[in-house]
């Protein structure tokens, strides 16, 4: 399942995170300051509606994308983001010793059953009586200019908020619970939500049938084989292809003059794999190959390590199975070539292919980094196309 976010805000982010969601980010760009309500909550409703339907407008596939926006009533006035030091600053001398409604619209959009759904949730917040030189402290930090009502109860402004009455998520910008219920309506349960990474490795027919077009088809697969071919040694024919998918990228090889074997755990993807490298496929796990010891030159994986739990086990069966000298070949921190790419922040969380890992695990196992190269990737949303790094380990 596509879970989006279509919300830049870290703290929606990590809201999720940490209730062991990790989603997918996509930034709306919705001009928030040219959007008007009869009031704040509509406000904050029709923003997170805007956001989410901004973002769906975008998608080349099916998903779920959540919308938010946050907006504070104090006294039927709306405050959103403040912008500057001096507008923030006068918010909160005008806020201080009060009670202010934190407004929080959520938009669901469920791609697959083309539902939408559009949802408030309201908490009352109680603010501390601050000084001025609190005021002037709490703005220099910076995070106040950039909050709905100038504001967080998650951050440096934590100990100015004496109370609230309601849901605590909701005032750092998301109400879990709201979330949970809008979810339910479209047939999804909220521990779906937690399933591992291992089961996007499983692929229906209908999954595999479409893979290649909503992965950027022949044109990507040749890129992906071009830097491949870019790396391997010198006089080495013979490719042994983890996770081969459908046998896009391996055809090509093939093509470029390499004799490929590929390997995958998805009956579906294999199905059309063996059309493109008829007698030279296997169903079989990428840490337990049926190839004997050092008896390979090069494997390759293209996508593979960032859906794993752990990537340790790959490395030791490839140092298994390679000759002194051999090479692997990995695509390394996928998902932050597409965040890059859409001017996106990289994940804080610690991918399993983030390079510095890599390089750690492989070193384990006498597999030095002695080589890269790049190759573009399909353009998912408005924008740049991801530049994905290919790395070379090879074995001492």
């Amino acid at each position: 399942m596509r879970f989006v976010l279509a919300s830049q805000s870290p703290a929606r982010l990590q809201t999720l995170r940490s209730a062991g969601v990790e989603p997918e980010v996509i930034v709306s760009g919705v001009d928030e300051d040219n959007v008007t309500a009869e009031s704040p909550g509509e406000l904050a409703r029709l923003l997170a509606v805007l956001k989410a339907r901004a973002v769906v407008a975008e998608l080349d596939d099916h998903a779920t994308v959540l919308g938010c926006d946050s907006v504070l009533e104090i006294d039927g006035v709306a405050y959103g983001k403040p912008g500057t030091p001096e507008v923030a600053r006068e918010r909160l001398r005008s806020m201080r010793g009060q009670t202010g409604v934190l407004h929080t619209g959520h938009c669901l959009f469920d791609t697959e059953s083309k539902t939408e759904q559009r949802e408030l949730a309201s908490t009352k917040v109680f603010f501390a009586d601050l000084t001025d030189e609190e005021i002037d402290a709490y703005v220099a930090t910076g995070e106040p200019l950039v909050v709905a009502g100038s504001f967080t109860v998650d951050g440096f402004g934590g100990p100015f908020v004496t109370g609230i009455e309601g849901d605590y998520h909701n005032v750092v910008g998301l109400s879990l619970p709201l979330l949970r219920t809008m979810l339910a309506k479209v047939g999804i349960a909220w521990p779906a939500l937690w399933a591992p990474p291992k089961n996007r490795l499983e692929y229906n027919e209908s999954e595999a049938a479409r893979y290649d077009d909503t992965r950027g088809g022949t044109q990507r697969a040749q890129a992906a084989a071009q830097a491949v071919q870019e790396l391997l040694p010198e006089g080495s024919s013979r490719v042994l292809e983890l996770a081969v998918g459908t046998g896009s990228v391996g055809a090509e090889l093939v093509a470029l003059g390499n004799l490929v074997h590929g390997f995958d755990l998805s009956t579906a993807m294999l199905q059309h794999a063996k059309v493109r490298l008829p007698g030279h496929i296997a169903a079989a796990d990428a840490t337990r190959l049926p190839v004997a010891d050092r008896r390979t030159d090069a494997v390759i994986a293209i996508w593979l390590l960032h859906l794993l739990y752990d990537s340790a086990p790959i490395f030791a069966e490839v140092a298994r199975v390679l000759r002194p000298g051999g090479v692997f070949l990995t695509t390394t921190e996928k998902n932050d070539a597409t965040r890059y790419a859409e001017g996106r922040e990289p994940n804080s969380s610690r991918a399993q292919d983030s390079l510095t890992r890599l390089v750690a695990e492989a070193a384990v196992h006498g597999l030095v980094l002695d080589g890269a190269t790049t190759f573009p990737g399909p353009v998912r949303t408005a924008g740049a196309a991801p530049i994905y790094p290919l790395v070379r380990f090879r074995l001492t």
